[in-house]
């Protein structure tokens, strides 16, 4: 029984290694093109215009593919879009995340939590919800992690996870960090996140049309 087991187990580990060897020796996949910019100017009665971070934030960022972007809707509310795509060969996300960047740069998180956005086909995804402070200003952030196109994640555990599997299946594992802000007032803050979800579910029927492509 004995010798059974062992050599079951050591057949387990064999073919492991095999399977291993054989994944490793795919070719890594490069991102070809991006039609990340095409996202809609005018999406839900706003429109957009691009804006830049400067060089050293970029290098920073270090992302494959960007947008900013400042929405103005036509009675003058502003929503901000940041997206961050990173390829296979940079792992898929980015190393900054706002619970360490809002407190670098002064701001104080009052507020964090999980939050349903609807979509398109009507089941919601789980996005996290920020709302920090900083010299009297409020600043409401709804924020997720984007692989494979259309699969959202609230977390860089569960999209470590989703890029496992993608890698072992499809030898993909890029992901995108997207980031929708605005500020309110202290009694517009309940309005101000609906108005952050409402302009959430655009971002996410649009950005999967618009999904760089790797090869």
């Amino acid at each position: 029984m004995e010798a059974r087991t062992f050599l079951l187990s050591a057949a387990g580990l064999l073919a492991t290694i095999a399977l291993m060897g054989c994944l490793s020796l795919r070719p890594e996949p490069k991102v070809v093109s991006s039609s990340l910019q095409e996202l809609p100017y005018a999406m839900g009665g706003y429109r957009g215009t691009d804006d830049s971070f400067p060089e050293a934030v970029n290098r920073e960022l270090n992302a494959d593919a960007s947008l900013y972007r400042h929405y103005r809707s036509g009675d003058g509310r502003n929503v901000d879009l940041y997206i961050g795509y990173y390829g296979t060969a940079k792992g898929g996300r980015t190393g900054h995340n706002p619970y360490g960047c809002l407190p670098g740069a002064g701001w104080a998180i009052v507020e964090a939590r999980r939050v349903p956005v609807g979509t398109v086909s009507g089941t919601p995804e789980m996005v996290n919800y920020v709302r920090a402070r900083r010299d009297g200003v409020n600043t409401i952030m709804l924020h997720w992690y984007q692989t494979a196109g259309g699969t959202v994640m609230s977390n860089g555990v569960y999209q470590n996870m989703e890029r496992f599997i993608s890698k072992l299946l499809r030898n993909r594992n890029d992901g995108a960090f997207v980031q929708v802000t605005l500020q309110a007032e202290d009694d517009r803050i309940a309005q101000a996140t609906e108005r952050a979800r409402n302009f959430a579910v655009l971002v996410l029927r649009h950005l999967p049309e618009h999904w760089p492509v790797e090869r």
